[in-house]
């Protein structure tokens, strides 16, 4: 950041608008969100391929259902991914049912 706009956000912590740097960040960037929503798709597509967040997480981080958020990853190219306690419970059911067998 340049030096002219740092100056300007400690003006707005100095009145205490905002509480801290973090704060004003914070609120600076779910405005710039919620101002270019394209951008809330790219932020929460990529956070679902990084498995910083859940599908669930994800679509609600895009603005869309599960289901539409699914959508999206499939035109992008992008494999669902089934967390690792998803994985263990697959695998107890399975253990579960050979027992029943």
């Amino acid at each position: 950041m340049s030096k002219t706009i740092l100056d300007d956000l400690s003006i707005l912590i100095e009145k205490g608008i905002y509480s801290d740097r973090d704060e004003l960040i914070s609120d600076a960037f779910r405005a710039l969100l919620r101002s270019k929503p394209h951008l809330r798709e790219e932020l929460a597509v990529e956070l679902y391929k990084r498995r910083k967040v859940s599908l669930s997480r994800a679509s609600e981080i895009c603005g869309v259902n599960i289901e539409d958020f699914k959508e999206l990853l499939k035109e992008e190219g992008i494999e669902l991914t089934v967390p690792e306690l998803g994985r263990e419970i697959s695998k107890e059911v399975e253990e579960i049912l050979k027992i029943c067998r």
